[in-house]
């Protein structure tokens, strides 16, 4: 059987490499400073090593999982709307 097949190692290969590849973009992104649903306002916060700034525009938390992933990027344009 090629790759992918059963018993083979890609699966787990192809979420490492989501996980180091999510860890390099995510250097530096910290959790910027947010507005509540509120309007209680939070100031921004540093994330562990091997964590990232997760949650939503309202809410904001540090986490491993790179599917939850809240770049600074999407940060700003929830400031912007």
């Amino acid at each position: 059987m090629g790759p992918g097949g059963p018993g083979s190692g890609w699966p787990l290969a192809g979420t490492l490499l989501v996980a180091v590849a999510a860890s390099m973009v995510a250097g530096g992104e910290d959790c910027l400073w947010y507005v509540d649903r509120n309007g209680s306002w939070h100031p921004g916060f540093d994330c562990d090593y091997f964590t990232f700034c997760c949650g939503t525009c309202h809410q904001r938390y540090c986490c491993q999982d790179p599917l939850r992933l809240l770049t600074e990027r999407q940060q700003r344009h929830c400031l912007a709307f």
